[in-house]
């Protein structure tokens, strides 16, 4: 008895596609680490405060309120929306993002030196607090299925409260150091509440989509402020995400 041949039913291959085109929003959190040192606004004050003296011929003031890198470590969330288009496998995204992030450090300084004008004192203090900030964000990404490797770059607002002072004394040395000249001891600055300071964010990261819906990433954002009031400020931040896309 012949035996007809039997072939068995082979189940498609799963499709594992997605349309990664549309509008999204979502929320993240994380860590953060912030790192605050003197820029040059700090700088310009401690100069600024011997301005048309011979004080500047004889050393740089500027040099003694030089503080150590300052660093914060803390968790940091937000919320994010954007829109993706999509290129075949090549996608473009357009990103905003809010970020609480609550992260200060402090510094002061105080020098003294010796010149042939007389003694010259000179005091710092050098605090800053970032609260929270926005951003702007270009993204490019390439597709794999459910899964996007995607590099982003942008512009960052920040909000910050700051104190930021320098105090100098000049004491004459024709009265033997005891008499300070006319018009010191003089201080300039002082604290500041939502000081707003710009810079820029570079990144990158990965997105899985769970659902057509629902898509996870995990992402790391460098963002750097110049000169807020005399401090810059990078923020390091490594965070996990979560979004509906429609």
């Amino acid at each position: 008895m012949l035996r007809g041949s039997q072939i068995e039913d082979v189940a498609p291959a799963p499709d594992l596609s997605i349309n990664w085109a549309g509008f999204y929003f979502g929320g993240f959190g994380g860590l953060s680490e912030t790192r605050f040192r003197t820029d040059k606004s700090v700088l310009e004050i401690a100069n600024g405060n011997f301005n048309g003296t011979v004080v500047l011929n004889e050393l740089s003031p500027a040099q003694l309120v030089l503080a150590p890198t300052r660093t914060d470590r803390g968790t940091t969330f937000g919320a994010f929306a954007g829109y993706n288009y999509a290129f075949g496998d090549v996608i473009l995204g357009f990103e905003a993002e809010y970020s609480r992030v609550d992260q200060e450090a402090m510094a002061s300084t105080l020098e003294a030196r010796r010149v042939a004008s007389g003694d010259v004192y000179i005091a710092s203090v050098q605090n800053a607090r970032l609260n929270d900030y926005f951003n702007a964000r270009v993204r490019f990404g390439y597709a794999y299925g459910r899964l996007m490797p995607y590099f982003t770059i942008g512009a960052a607002a920040g909000r910050f409260d700051t104190n930021i002072a320098v105090a100098s004394d000049w004491r004459s040395a024709s009265s033997n150091y005891t008499t300070s000249y006319f018009g010191w001891p003089r201080s300039i600055g002082g604290p500041k509440k939502d000081v707003w300071g710009y810079g820029w964010s570079v990144g990158g990261g990965l997105e899985a989509a769970l659902t057509e819906n629902l898509i996870v990433r995990g992402e790391y954002l460098f963002t750097s402020f110049n000169d807020v009031e005399g401090v810059t400020v990078n923020v390091n931040t490594a965070r996990i995400a979560a979004a509906v896309k429609f």
